[in-house]
């Protein structure tokens, strides 16, 4: 079982001071968190300014940071909307990435996510598909791109876990009603599903990630103190 570590998302330190921003502290998260047993690392690298960026300049500091902290550790970042202004910036930037980076997740809910998860594939990047919602797991089966995703991601946004299990439920149906060979399967949630969604991955056999872009706090309510802590809960969790 797979146990992703989401370091940063769109956080920033007005929500948490521990939230990591620079390469350097990327950098120490992610090391930390492949000497625990993580074996992928997701990040939302950020400018000089410490906002989210998809050019190559801000995204290659991250990534040789991190690759050299975490030798062989696959290393991804997020191509969600609201980085760039429009579809077309985003795909144009997409456009000059290296396939130095191993995978970038594509919310396939998203306008111009087809385009630029076939544009990562012609990359030799690996494309991790977001599916928010059901209509998100129809756009995945309708673009036939399915079976060559590195993996498929099961992120409900859904706040009521009741919620966000029916939703999950929804994608499984869609994509086996497609006969969706992909087995390699994500399932995770944000905030008030979080841990809940962490153990029903483990419930229902898929990987698993955690990390300050999920959620601040443990799973006794307590705030998390970074990165670690929450790894270490979620490995916890993973083994009892």
């Amino acid at each position: 079982m797979l146990l992703k570590a989401a370091l940063n998302g769109n956080r920033t330190v007005q929500d948490c001071r521990l939230v990591p921003i620079t390469p350097e502290q990327l950098a120490t998260d992610a090391q930390a968190a492949v000497a625990l047993g993580v074996g992928a690392i997701h990040v939302h690298p950020r400018d000089k300014d410490g906002l989210e960026s998809l050019r190559w300049e801000d995204i290659e500091p991250a990534l040789l940071a991190i690759r050299e902290a975490c030798p062989g550790t696959p290393i991804g970042i997020s191509s969600r909307k609201g980085i760039t202004e429009t579809a077309a910036e985003r795909f144009e930037l997409v456009s000059d990435w290296k396939e130095t980076l191993d995978f970038v997740s594509v919310n396939f809910h998203e306008a111009g996510s087809v385009e630029v998860a076939r544009k990562l594939l012609d990359l030799n990047i690996g494309v991790e598909a977001g599916l928010f919602t059901p209509q998100a797991a129809e756009n995945l089966v309708q673009s036939g791109l399915a079976e060559a995703c590195l993996r498929i991601m099961f992120e409900p946004v859904d706040p009521l876990l009741e919620d966000a299990l029916k939703t999950v439920n929804q994608i499984e149906e869609i994509l086996d009603r497609a006969k969706i060979a992909n087995s390699s399967r994500l399932l995770h949630g944000f905030d008030a599903t979080a841990w809940d969604l962490v153990a029903e991955a483990k419930n229902r056999g898929y990987d698993t990630r955690i990390g300050l872009e999920d959620t601040l706090f443990l799973p006794n309510g307590n705030a998390a103190e970074g990165n670690v802590d929450l790894v270490l809960a979620a490995k916890e969790l993973l083994t009892i």
